[in-house]
């Protein structure tokens, strides 16, 4: 019986079980589409990482034998079309099954749903053998409590799997070390410069323009850096064991104007593309923390394991317990636009400048950057959540809706009502300043509240507060800062409304 199997550009797991065996009737279909670069403004280096990987995972199986479609961009057969493209194939290869991998976006599986119900062949699905746990398991960990705290998770996760476990209790004596993953890096100890990978990618650049794909950001053609090939992806993991996971933990949350990375992994886009899967990378780091336990706090290793086991699980699983009511929530009523300066990075706050700047050279922030400093921001103007759906969908080379949508509208932006997040996470400068130098060479005073130089971020916070204190007059997690808001005398409050809603009519001036 020959068989078409569909690989999507997020499904690249060379390890999945359909390349055990080379069967000569099995047919891989892959195809760079209109369909997917479309649907979000996205950055050029995510739509040329994304086409450079398929191109990597295809160039690799085909030297071991397996047997590929592979439509192109610019492909003259290349329809453009997801169904348009399987009925094709299927047509010119008298195929008699057809075969797909679970998408991990709701939009995708209710497509290939309503393509399977229209083939006149049989098909059938399967697992990409790729996370921890199933699409409903979080769904069914969480049947029947009140709240959906992700600690409860990560505990069963660590148990289940039994990842830094002495029997029964956690490895150090403690579950989580989250409050030892907040030191602010002044200097010391010195940052290895992140792997260098280089690579020649004009060519697919002049394709996407040839195209006329609309992107944003920028890119360097002849030297793009980013791991895109199952063994650069590998030789990255080993980089980050051997060079930077040492001081991981402790400066996880850290920020700085002249460290883009710090001592992050840059797995992200291997991990989300599935060119590495959760468990290796886990597996790979606690191997190599065994082996150096006398020189790697557990802190350090607990951190990073956090991330990926509990957070990434996680979003998932609340990805598939509430889509598709999820995408439209709005449960604080924000309908602000975005301002320009998110597309040009372009503002006098310093912090933003570095996190928005950083984005569009890079198409990369780690977590504090995206939540503390552009998702803080973003919530405290009360900006319409899709429109920061959007942008982060858009502008992040890891950016794929299961993980984006949980992370913006849910714990950045508490558009969910609280499904993700306990609480709003909102501050003031005091909290940017805390963890990074970006205020010193601010142009605005992170210590002021009132007049031209004072930090927007402080009056926007109090009129966040004040604005949405109906909202949150329940929430024990939100009683401290309401009770100072309450006590605050109502003429300085007055002040700290009138600047925050001029910053917010006027954002781009700022």
């Amino acid at each position: 019986m020959k068989t078409i199997r569909l690989i999507l550009g997020d499904q690249l797991n060379q390890n999945h079980s359909w390349f055990n065996t080379i069967d000569n009737d099995v047919v891989y279909l892959m195809a760079e589409m209109r369909q997917e670069t479309d649907y979000v403004k996205h950055h050029i280096q995510k739509v040329v990482a994304f086409f450079l990987a398929m191109r990597n995972f295809k160039k690799d199986l085909s030297h071991q034998g397996h047997h590929f479609i592979y439509l192109e961009l610019n492909d003259p057969n290349n329809l453009q079309d997801l169904e348009k493209v399987i009925s094709m194939c299927i047509k010119e290869n008298d195929v008699e099954k057809f075969e797909y991998q679970l998408p991990d976006e709701y939009r995708l599986d209710q497509q290939l749903l309503q393509i399977c119900e229209s083939l006149e062949i049989e098909s059938s699905c399967v697992d990409t053998e790729h996370f921890y746990t199933t699409r409903f398991e979080l769904k069914d960990f969480y049947k029947g409590k009140k709240q959906m705290v992700m600690e409860n998770f990560y505990r069963m996760m660590r148990k289940k799997h039994q990842i830094m476990m002495i029997n029964d209790q956690p490895e150090g004596g403690q579950w989580n070390f989250d409050q030892n993953n907040r030191k602010k890096w002044t200097g010391q100890p010195a940052i290895p410069s992140e792997k260098k990978f280089n690579q020649d990618v004009l060519e697919i650049i002049q394709e996407v323009k040839k195209a006329n794909v609309e992107t944003f950001g920028n890119i360097e053609p002849e030297s793009f850096n980013w791991p895109t090939s199952r063994t650069e992806c590998l030789s990255n993991l080993n980089y980050f064991c051997k060079e930077l996971l040492h001081h991981f933990g402790d400066y996880q949350d850290a920020m700085h104007e002249n460290e883009k990375f710090l001592f992050h992994s840059r797995l992200s886009f291997a991990m989300n593309a599935k060119i590495l899967s959760p468990k290796e990378v886990i597996d790979t780091v606690l191997n190599h923390f065994y082996e150096h336990a006398k020189e790697i706090d557990i802190s350090q290793v607990e951190g990073f394991v956090r991330q990926i086991l509990g957070w990434r699980e996680y979003m998932r699983g609340i990805y598939w317990k509430e889509m598709p009511k999820y995408k439209q929530l709005n449960a604080l009523y924000n309908t602000n636009k975005l301002p320009d300066f998110f597309w040009t990075g372009k503002t006098k706050m310093n912090c933003l400048k570095h996190a928005i700047g950083q984005s569009l050279d890079t198409a990369y922030a780690h977590h504090i950057q995206r939540l503390m400093v552009i998702g803080n921001f973003a919530l405290l103007t009360q900006i319409d959540p899709n429109e920061v759906d959007k942008w982060y969908l858009g502008v992040y080379i890891d950016a794929i809706e299961w993980v984006e949508i949980t992370n913006t509208r849910g714990m950045s932006q508490f558009a969910d009502g609280g499904i993700v997040a306990t609480k709003p996470y909102v501050s003031s400068a005091n909290y940017i300043n805390k963890m990074s130098n970006y205020c010193g060479n601010c142009h605005y005073s992170h210590t002021k509240k009132i007049g031209s130089d004072a930090c927007p971020f402080n009056a926007l916070y109090w009129n966040f507060l004040d604005t949405k204190k109906e909202h949150f007059k329940n929430n024990h997690r939100m009683t401290m800062m309401l009770s100072l808001l309450d006590r605050m005398d109502s003429g300085k409050l007055e002040e700290l409304q009138e600047r925050a809603t001029y910053i917010i009519e006027h954002m781009d001036d700022f």
